[in-house]
C-alpha cells in the first residue's frame, strides 16, 4: 500500500511493499461479465481489450491515488499532461483505496477511471479491469519483464507498470572501513556471512545483518531473495512452489545468520532497528531501494555513512538483485472515461515530459524521487539520471547503482490473490525458525501444507 512517508515511523516505500490489507479481502472471480461494454470514451475491441482514444480527445477523468507524497508528485505532473491534452480535465482525488475500491467495483457506483494500485492486488481485481495488452503493445519490449509478469493473468495485462523496486545491499561504509572490511569484495551471500563474522570480531556483541522480525515484511524480503533465483511462491500456473531447492537455500541462509547470532532481529525502522543502525551494531541491510529513505530521514547520526550496492548473488555469477514491492495503474471497466485515463498514465510512464516530472526534481522531492526507479527502460537510462546523487549516501549516484541492479531482476509471475494470507503461515513460520523452533525443511513442509489447504485450494 503506497502511502505517505511516515516521517515518524514507516516510510512510503516500505508501505509500497505492504500488502497485508490488500489481499486479505481480494476479490474472487465474481465481477461483471467481460463481454459488457464500458461507458468509456473509446469502445473496447472485444469487450475486454481497451482501445486508445483517437482524434482530439476530450472529457473529464477521475483518478484515484492515496494521499501523500506520490499524490503530490502526480498532481504536479498534471499541468504538463494538459499541455499535451488540453481538453482532458483530470479530477485527481485522494482516496483510501483499500477501504473504497472493492465495494466501488462490486456496486459499479461512481467508479473511477484510473487507480494507483499495488502490484499484488492487480490479479485479485482483474475481472473488474480492462486488459491493456493492446495499448501497451508498443511499449512492452522496453518494460522491465518483472513488471509485465506481475501484471499478467491468463494472457491479459491488467496494469500499467509504474515503479521498479530493486533489492540492494545497504551498508555502513564508515563502520566497515574501521573494521578493515572491503564491501566491494562481497559478491555472494557466503561472502556476506564472512564479512559479518569479521565485523563481529571487530565489534563483539553486534548483529551486523538485518533480520526482519515482522512476519509480513519477512515474507516480502524472502520473496526478494527468491526473485533473484527466478522463483516466487506461485508460478505462472498459479501453483504453489515453496517446496524447492531455492527456498531451501534461502531459509538455510537465514537460519545460519540467526544461529550464529550474526543478525539483529528487529522490525523495519522501528526504534530498536534504528538504534542498532545508529550504534553501528547493524551494518548490512539487504532491502529494496526504498531503504534509502532511512539515511535521509531517520538516521541523523549515521547519515552520510551509508552506501548501496547490488545484492550479493546466491551463487557466483547469479543475479545481483530481486524485486521487493511495487505498484501499477489500473483502469476499471466501469469507469466512464477509462480510455482517456490511459492517456494520462501513458504520459506519466512513457513520455519523457511525464516520467521526468515524476522522478525528477520537484517541490515534493527537490533532488528527485530516489526511492524507486522507472520500470520503462528508456526512462531508466544509466547515463541520464532523473534524480540527483543522494547526500545521505555520501553523494553516491544511487540512480546508476539501482538501474544496474534493476536490469538483473529476473522475470517473475503474477502475484497470487492469496499472497497476504500466506503471511499467517509462511511469514509466521519464518519467525518461528528464527526463534529456533522450526528447521527450514519444517517451514517448507508446514507452511506449504497450510497454504495449499487453506488458501490455494479455496482460491
Amino acid at each position: 500500500m503506497s502511502t505517505e512517508p511516515a516521517r515518524q515511523g514507516l516510510s512510503r516505500r516500505q508501505v509500497n511493499g505492504l500488502l497485508i490489507a490488500a489481499l486479505a479481502g481480494a476479490l474472487s472471480a465474481c465481477g461483471p461479465s467481460i463481454n459488457g461494454d464500458s461507458d468509456g470514451a473509446a469502445a473496447p475491441s472485444d469487450g475486454r481489450l481497451l482501445k486508445a482514444p483517437t482524434g482530439d480527445p476530450s472529457g473529464e477523468i477521475v483518478i484515484w491515488d492515496r494521499s501523500g507524497d506520490l499524490f503530490k508528485v502526480f498532481a504536479a505532473a498534471i499541468p504538463a499532461f494538459n499541455r499535451k491534452y488540453p481538453n482532458v480535465k483530470v479530477r485527481h482525488e485522494a482516496v483510501d483505496i483499500d477501504a473504497k475500491l472493492q465495494n466501488t467495483l462490486i456496486t459499479g457506483t461512481q467508479v473511477p477511471d484510473g487507480v494507483f494500485l499495488d502490484d499484488a492486488k492487480v490479479g485479485g481485481f482483474a475481472d473488474y479491469l480492462w486488459d491493456l495488452k493492446t495499448v501497451l503493445a508498443k511499449y512492452l519490449p522496453d518494460i522491465a519483464p518483472q513488471k509485465v509478469s506481475v501484471n499478467s493473468l491468463n494472457g491479459g495485462i491488467y496494469g500499467v507498470p509504474y515503479d521498479l523496486d530493486p533489492g540492494l545491499l545497504f551498508y555502513n561504509e564508515k563502520a566497515l572501513t574501521a573494521a578493515g572490511i572491503d564491501a566491494s569484495a562481497i559478491q555472494t551471500y557466503d561472502d556476506l556471512l564472512g564479512a559479518a563474522r569479521k565485523y563481529q570480531q571487530y565489534k563483539p556483541g553486534s548483529g551486523p545483518i538485518h533480520l526482519e522480525q515482522s512476519a509480513f515484511l519477512g515474507q516480502l524480503q524472502l520473496e526478494m531473495y527468491a526473485s533473484q533465483l527466478g522463483t516466487a511462491l506461485a508460478g505462472a500456473d498459479g501453483k504453489l512452489q515453496l517446496d524447492s531447492p531455492a527456498y531451501q537455500q534461502i531459509l538455510t541462509w537465514l537460519e545460519t545468520v540467526s544461529k550464529e547470532k550474526l543478525g539483529t532481529r528487529a522490525e523495519y525502522l522501528t526504534p530498536s532497528d534504528v538504534g542498532a543502525l545508529e550504534s553501528g551494531d547493524q551494518v548490512f541491510y539487504p532491502w529494496a531501494i526504498w531503504f534509502s529513505f532511512a539515511p535521509q530521514q531517520q538516521l541523523p547520526k549515521t547519515s552520510g555513512d551509508w552506501r548501496a550496492m547490488p545484492l550479493p548473488a546466491w551463487k557466483s555469477g547469479g543475479a545481483r538483485s530481486g524485486a521487493m514491492g511495487g505498484s501499477s495503474f489500473v483502469l476499471p471497466k466501469d469507469g466512464k472515461n477509462s480510455a482517456l485515463a490511459w492517456l494520462f498514465y501513458e504520459f506519466l510512464m512513457f513520455d519523457e515530459a511525464g516520467y521526468s516530472a515524476v522522478w525528477g526534481p520537484s517541490d515534493v522531492y527537490p533532488q528527485g524521487l530516489n526511492t524507486s526507479i522507472p520500470s520503462y527502460r528508456p526512462a531508466a537510462s544509466p547515463g541520464k539520471p532523473l534524480f540527483e546523487p543522494v547526500k545521505a549516501l555520501g553523494g553516491q549516484d544511487l540512480w546508476k547503482t539501482a538501474i544496474e541492479a534493476g536490469e538483473q531482476i529476473p522475470a517473475g509471475a503474477a502475484i497470487p490473490t492469496w499472497w497476504a494470507g500466506a503471511v499467517d503461515y509462511l511469514g509466521n513460520d519464518i519467525q518461528r525458525m528464527l526463534d529456533g523452533k522450526l528447521t527450514p525443511a519444517q517451514v517448507i513442509d508446514q507452511a506449504g501444507r497450510d497454504i495449499q489447504k487453506n488458501l490455494v485450494d479455496r482460491a
